[in-house]
């Protein structure tokens, strides 16, 4: 095992996987649902006002009447889904975190709430023609690699509708880290990371290349180990606009926040506003 931990102890490649995926582990699905559900944290999910704010905004701008059919990519338990529900639109919710899915078709089911969620990863849908609006927040749209980028904006103009429109945010240059860390620490009753005793390994590396960090996080167990990888791209405008324009995404419009505040220029934090021709 020594030998196989080892291999983790260098500078992993940009955009290179982890031995385990951190969004589909089992136990830590457990803690990361807790913090959907946590009405005022901002770790798994937005805090609950500013979903509410957020809903708010796209109605005003997206109204059902015209945009009935919403895509909610990466919809964890469905706290999204729901705000748009009930605000009159048809909602289809996509993630891959059985944990998550699970808990939202139960709420959906015991509060009447017609909302289609779906057990898959979002790299992967195959709809065409299908939807009005297809969001994906808290920054998700980061963690993916370019070629995962360019995968995720051509199957979400495929989905959308002509005349559709496609809602994320990203952080920007402005909000990265390039400092490079390494921590141990021992959690003898398990942590949100793992259940069993471990040690914790957790390194930061920063990739000027791409302008992208990565938080790598390796459990040590008394006879196993496992390396997650969770990675972080970060944003110009230039950058954006050609990786939309590559995916013929048409009138791209920058906000500052998922609420729709005025887009400050140079700011850490973009949220767009794509339409397909």
């Amino acid at each position: 095992m020594l030998s196989k931990i080892k291999e983790h102890l260098v500078k992993p490649q940009l955009d290179s996987p982890g031995k385990n995926n951190i969004w589909t582990d089992k136990h830590i699905s457990k803690g990361m649902l807790e913090s959907h559900l946590d009405p005022y944290s901002d770790g798994a999910s937005r805090p609950f006002e500013y979903m509410d704010k957020s809903v708010e905004w796209i109605y005003s701008i997206a109204t059902p009447d015209k945009y009935k059919n919403v895509i909610d990519l990466g919809c964890g338990p469905g706290l999204y889904a729901e705000r748009f529900h009930d605000k009159g639109y048809n909602v289809t919710g996509v993630d891959w975190s059985e944990r998550s899915i699970k808990y939202a078709k139960e709420t959906a089911e015991s509060t009447e709430r017609k909302i289609n969620y779906v057990l898959k990863n979002y790299l992967t849908i195959d709809y065409e023609n299908a939807f009005d609006i297809a969001v994906i927040i808290s920054y998700d749209f980061c963690v993916l690699s370019k070629n995962d980028r360019k995968l995720f904006l051509d199957n979400v103009y495929k989905a959308l509708r002509p005349g559709g429109k496609f809602i994320f945010d990203v952080t920007t240059t402005k909000n990265i880290t390039t400092e490079e860390t390494r921590k141990w620490d021992y959690h003898p009753d398990g942590c949100f990371m793992a259940e069993k005793p471990h040690i914790c390994l957790n390194s930061d590396y920063y990739y000027e290349e791409d302008d992208a960090t990565l938080a790598q996080i390796i459990i040590i167990t008394e006879n196993e180990y496992d390396c997650f990888h969770i990675w972080h791209h970060h944003f110009t405008e230039e950058k954006l606009l050609s990786e939309l324009n590559e995916a013929e995404f048409v009138n791209n419009e920058f906000y500052d926040d998922v609420t729709g505040k005025r887009y400050i220029k140079d700011g850490e934090f973009i949220t767009v506003v794509a339409t397909k021709i």
